[in-house]
């Protein structure tokens, strides 16, 4: 019997490498929904691909387009921030959050309500509020697969059954584009050498989030909601080859790591068949072609963001969610060409010192404190532009 699934950001990285695991089994899967923010061709291509019952475009601009392309198809066209909600809430077997951001809390706390499975992509939506979406997938009975490689890699190693019988994680990095640079190259270095990952095929703006080490900082924060051992029991370490994607330490001193080419495909297949596996297209692992493989700690004189980050997880409360928020205004300016590389973790560490609300306890409350954040980043991004 076909399984339902649905994706929510079907044209970005993560959503096309998912279709393409669908699509090579299309007799095993039933597309629900598939969303997208303003890619109407791709979306539209991929509605009638697998022809999903319905299809959303964010942006509700687009969508008489959307419908256009859409016209003779089987699937439903509709558009707005709601109707993503809505799509998340069809009540999918298993829902791929994978829309970038903040934009991707609401869908994902939907999907969740519904008590099915949901992959989740988007570790943003666990940074901003771990604790509301960790509580509404145990209050609906619903199932959270990591997809990041590096929590699906922990996931993978980790005894769910007795969490206690760890001594810690240690999740990987590849220490992006910037590894081996000074400061002072890195405040030359250009948006289009930032989103140009060594390892892995990503998105802008986590390829950024990559080239400051902001991201690790993010799923460190992101593996404390998602594997319970405290918070100072999980380490980073610099693993330029995105080989062994992470490691779990055991009290006996035994370390399981996973390891696998640097292919997202290869977490999405784990989430897409849990708690069986599927066959996938990625190349496979060959140690001796590969020769060797390096680690080292991670410089926080040069990569700053990870103790900004470790600082957040520590203090909680509204702390990671103002992380968040921060550095996506910051990156989204780096990106426009409007403040420098370096400038990224200055501004999120001026928008930490300068807001500190009380702990959110709603949905509303995390959207609230990440909209002051953002204003805050904007003013402290104008002030250093005068």
């Amino acid at each position: 019997m076909a399984r339902s699934v649905s994706i929510l950001g079907a044209t970005g990285s993560i959503g096309r490498s998912t279709l393409d695991l669908i699509e090579r089994e299309a007799d095993a899967f039933e597309v629900v929904a598939l969303t997208a923010h303003s890619d109407v061709e791709g979306l539209a291509a991929a509605a009638r691909r697998t022809r999903a019952s319905q299809a959303v475009i964010g942006d509700e601009r687009l969508y008489p387009a959307l419908k256009d392309a859409l016209a003779g198809s089987e699937t439903r066209a509709a558009a707005g921030c709601d109707a993503i909600c809505e799509a998340a809430a069809m009540g999918a077997d298993w829902t791929m959050a994978a829309i970038v951001g903040t934009a991707g809390l609401k869908p994902v706390m939907s999907a969740l309500r519904q008590g099915k499975t949901v992959a989740l992509a988007n570790k943003e939506s666990l940074v901003l509020a771990g604790g509301l979406m960790t509580r509404a997938a145990h209050g609906a009975g619903a199932t959270l697969l990591p997809v990041d490689s590096e929590h699906n890699a922990v996931f993978q190693c980790f005894p769910h059954d007795d969490p206690s019988r760890v001594r810690r994680i240690i999740l990987t990095a590849s220490g992006g584009p910037f590894r081996t640079l000074s400061r002072d190259e890195m405040a030359r270095v250009t948006p289009a050498q930032a989103v140009k990952h060594p390892n892995w095929s990503m998105g802008a703006k986590i390829s950024v989030d990559s080239a400051t080490l902001m991201n690790k900082g993010l799923e460190l924060i992101e593996a404390h909601h998602l594997f319970p051992i405290g918070a100072d029991r999980f380490e980073i370490l610099v693993h330029p080859q995105s080989v062994v994607h992470s490691m779990v330490e055991y009290v006996d001193g035994s370390v399981l790591a996973q390891l696998g080419t640097p292919d997202m495909r290869t977490p999405i297949a784990h989430t897409l068949a849990w708690p069986e596996r599927m066959q996938t297209p990625c190349a496979r692992l060959d140690l001796a072609a590969i020769g060797r493989l390096d680690f080292e700690a991670p410089d926080p004189e040069r990569f700053p963001a990870l103790d900004l980050a470790r600082a957040a997880l520590k203090a909680g409360g509204a702390r990671p969610a103002i992380l968040n928020a921060a550095n996506e205004a910051a990156v989204a300016a780096f990106l426009a060409g409007r403040i420098g590389f370096l400038d990224i973790v200055f501004i999120v560490g001026k928008v930490l010192d300068r807001y500190d609300p009380p702990a959110p306890i709603s949905l509303e409350d995390v959207i609230e404190i990440d909209a002051h954040a953002r204003d805050i980043a904007h003013q402290a991004m104008g002030v250093l532009a005068a």
